[in-house]
């Protein structure tokens, strides 16, 4: 049984949460403390965590950085009064996997929730190892190395990183990358996919700036070559 850590100190919210959740046959537990939240997430390492940004102790911008910091990949989905698309990339840049703003659609937030756990068992089970340069993904493991040093990737950067992988040499544009990655357009944009691969870019390039695997076709997408 998949467990979901809420991490939300509004009790109503994580009450109607916990009901609905448990309705799919998934095990919850609940913390209304960002600081107890991220310890117990240490702790139990969840199939996946829901997210209050405002949270008494330690707020969950923190929270998802430190989780990503301490090298755990499981998703996080963000939970959020604040609908400011500034608001949104920073989770995402933090390394949340998802960003909803209240109030929310329990049925699109379990239909969310559904599809990260589905794509992260198909990263798992796809295969298992790819190299180049001095990178290699560990997709089993969702363990990422470039030279002696261990990169920091969350779910959506593996899931990124996949998708690039099984179109290598072919350009592909952000509509794809939404369409294929993601899931659904209502929200991120393409902003936010060129946001992630700056980032990408950041862990996997020797020069980021001028990058050799992550290639930008202007008005088109990118490439992917090893």
């Amino acid at each position: 049984m998949n467990k979901i850590l809420i991490i939300e100190d509004d009790p109503a919210v994580s009450k109607g949460l916990e009901i609905s959740l448990r309705k799919e046959n998934y095990e919850t537990l609940i913390s209304s403390d960002g600081e107890k939240g991220f310890l117990t997430a240490l702790k139990i390492k969840p199939e996946l965590i829901l997210l209050d940004i405002m949270l008494p102790g330690k707020n969950g911008f923190d929270i998802c950085k430190d989780l990503r910091l301490s090298g755990h990949n499981f998703p996080i989905i963000m939970l959020s009064a604040k609908a400011e698309e500034a608001d949104k990339v920073i989770g995402l840049e933090l390394g949340a996997d998802d960003y909803v703003t209240k109030p929310f659609s329990i049925r699109e937030l379990v239909a969310r929730i559904k599809a990260i756990l589905r794509r992260r068992s198909f990263i798992k089970n796809d295969f298992d190892k790819f190299k180049f340069d001095d990178v290699t993904l560990d997709f089993a493991k969702m363990e990422a190395v470039k030279g002696d040093h261990k990169i920091e990737m969350s779910l959506k950067e593996y899931e990124i990183m996949k998708y690039f992988i099984g179109h290598e040499d072919n350009v592909v544009s952000r509509n794809d990358l939404l369409n294929e990655v993601w899931g659904y357009d209502n929200f991120p944009t393409t902003r936010t996919v060129d946001n992630y691969i700056l980032m990408l870019r950041k862990k996997i390039e020797t020069n980021p700036s001028r990058p050799k695997h992550i290639i930008t076709y202007h008005s088109v997408g990118y490439k992917f070559v090893k």
